[in-house]
């Protein structure tokens, strides 16, 4: 599918379903600076590009991401975040988004999954959040979108404990709609995305007012907790400048 392309985030169509594809299979397709900031231009294109009826997420086997590339972050000293961050660019979407995780999927990656709407995993799948673990607090929803998937008391367990769970247990809490066979991830996640596409396509009003309504709801009950969320990374932020961490 992308064989030979040294590019770090590779784009490819699909008729009306636009592929993003996460590049970087010798770093686990982690995500540096620049990929973010490309990132987040390349969905804002797919969003605004008439062609373009629906999105996929996946990764360059054999991970779907370790999530932010830890290597540069600990190469320099610390820099602000970039903005908007890729879970922030997902959530914002007007298309829908389908994530095909086809390997590991880490930290700000599973932020990234939990953004998408829609999410079939692969066999080899594997799901973790590691955050605590390398001494960072997750600043892209974790703590909100990962409660809302599991519950409180499976979010605590991955949040604190950062041990993994394999893809029939991501799909039996509630992470991903389906798990599939390796060679058949990305035609399931085609299949998905084309039968999205074409009910919105069909009957634009109606989706378009689901989509609303879903989102609203969402949105209603999370609320309080990511204003939570927002304050106690406001708190990790400032003590690290203090620390000069």
């Amino acid at each position: 599918m992308i064989e030979g392309s040294a590019e770090p985030i590779v784009v490819a169509d699909r008729g009306a379903v636009r592929l993003v594809i996460l590049n970087r299979p010798e770093a686990r397709n982690a995500l540096t600076r620049q990929m973010r900031r490309d990132f987040a231009q390349l969905l804002a294109e797919a969003d605004a590009d008439p062609a373009v009826a629906a999105i996929i997420l996946t990764g360059t086997d054999p991970a779907f991401s370790g999530g932010v590339d830890l290597r540069e972050r600990a190469a320099g000293p610390p820099q602000p975040p970039v903005e908007p961050n890729p879970g922030v660019v997902l959530r914002r979407l007007v298309k829908p988004a389908v994530a095909a995780i086809n390997g590991a999927c880490v930290s700000g990656a599973l932020e990234m999954v939990l953004s998408c709407g829609f999410a079939i995993a692969s066999e080899r799948a594997c799901f973790a959040d590691t955050h605590v673990r390398v001494g960072l607090f997750p600043r892209w929803g974790q703590g909100v979108l990962l409660t809302e998937a599991v519950g409180i008391r499976r979010a605590r367990q991955m949040m604190l404990a950062s041990q993994p769970i394999d893809a029939a247990t991501a799909l039996a809490w509630g992470i991903v709609n389906e798990v599939v066979p390796h060679d058949a991830l990305l035609s399931r996640a085609m299949d998905l995305a084309e039968a999205i596409a074409a009910t919105a396509a069909a009957h634009p009003l109606p989706f378009e007012l689901c989509v609303a309504m879903l989102r609203d709801m969402e949105g209603g009950r999370a609320a309080g907790a990511a204003e939570i969320e927002r304050r106690k990374l406001a708190a990790f932020d400032a003590q690290r400048r203090q620390d000069g961490a």
